[in-house]
């Protein structure tokens, strides 16, 4: 997507599950549980809880228990989920050169890693070894 008008959250989210559909079988099967669902901003207790200044400082969140702190043990528990976040999301888009579909896409592959147990910094420091 290149365009500059505001796609609506059920774009984001068409874009999302394209970019889901095209992870790697072996990956895909340990991700199937986990819905994508897109808000326009995250809400308060959020920011508060990760000690973020504003709303446009976080596109996207992965709730939920990380592959490698589940146990068949644990009790029912609701379904992990991640949050994209549409006005951060456009607002980093709208900021930047890169095309709407690749940004939804790096958002949702670091909060799938997140549901692989991956911290942010291991994340990050993933990215930099390219």
């Amino acid at each position: 997507m290149t365009r500059r008008i505001a796609p609506t959250a059920d774009e984001i989210e068409a874009l999302a599950e394209d970019a889901l559909a095209h992870i790697p079988p072996a990956l895909l099967q340990h991700v199937r549980g986990v819905s994508i669902q897109v808000d326009e901003f995250p809400d308060d207790e959020t920011l508060k809880d990760l000690g973020l200044e504003g709303p446009f400082d976080l596109l996207g969140l992965y709730h939920g228990v990380s592959l490698d702190r589940q146990s068949v043990g644990d009790p029912p528990r609701a379904p992990d989920r991640i949050l994209l976040y549409r006005r951060p999301l456009l607002d980093f888009w709208c900021e930047g050169d890169d095309d709407l579909r690749d940004v939804v896409r790096n958002v949702l592959i670091h909060e799938i890693a997140h549901h692989f147990g991956f911290s942010d910094d291991e994340i990050y420091r993933i990215e930099a070894d390219g």
